[in-house]
């Protein structure tokens, strides 16, 4: 199996370092390592890296130019996927992130990179078209609620199984963490996939704009 191919963006050099050392411990390539955020792009065009991983806030401005170039990347590179590292919760990032299209994307807080096996699991499921969503965003995002919310149409466990397949768990990992069956998880993803009236699409495709439902209620 060929190696992933990552370009890790962070003007932290010991985080940038030691993101390098856990992706290659992992059997993963560190194609590039670039420290501000107008060289991700042209490094994305020139290196084609499967994944970049992207601090939000990065010189040159110092703001949200990290955000910014990896968004780019996401329009002008389909082929790379890309994940983005916070130090804090800005709601209105992982939705600028996300856009239309909630495929080969992640948004997490720099804490998670602690927990390394989940780390490691979202570069890959991201690397492999899917998403991960950090689950303080997801749980964020899954308490607010509108008069025309459509997620108002789920149940309590639908809308637990949706907020663990926006944060890009299969069927079996959320039923791992609810602690109950693959088939009784795939009969809540069938219930809130027919509430939400997602019916005609691939079921990878559904899981998609079920997640994109959710981004959008908030």
């Amino acid at each position: 199996m060929t190696a992933l191919r990552v370009l890790i963006a962070d003007d932290e050099v010991l985080l940038s370092a030691g993101l390098a050392r856990l992706l290659n411990d992992a059997g993963m390539e560190v194609v590039a390592q670039v420290a501000s955020a107008d060289r991700i792009v042209p490094e994305v065009a020139a290196l084609a890296p499967d994944v970049a991983i992207c601090d939000v806030q990065m010189p040159p401005g110092g703001t949200d130019d990290g955000l910014r170039a990896a968004i780019t990347v996401r329009r002008d590179h389909p082929g790379t996927a890309v994940l983005v590292l916070s130090n804090f919760l800005e709601e209105r990032y992982p939705l600028d992130l996300i856009g239309d299209d909630a495929s080969g994307v992640g948004y997490l807080l720099k804490a998670r990179i602690g927990d390394v096996d989940s780390f490691l699991d979202a570069v890959r499921r991201v690397a492999a078209g899917g998403s991960a969503l950090d689950p303080e965003v997801v749980a964020r995002m899954v308490g607010r609620r509108r008069p025309d919310d459509p997620l108002q149409r789920l149940t309590p466990r639908e809308r637990d199984v949706l907020a663990l397949m926006a944060e890009g768990l299969s069927n079996q990992g959320i039923a791992a963490a609810l602690d109950v069956t693959p088939a009784a998880v795939e009969k809540h993803v069938t219930g809130l996939f027919h509430k939400l009236g997602l019916g005609a699409e691939p079921h990878q495709h559904r899981r998609v704009t079920a997640v994109l439902t959710l981004l959008r209620a908030s």
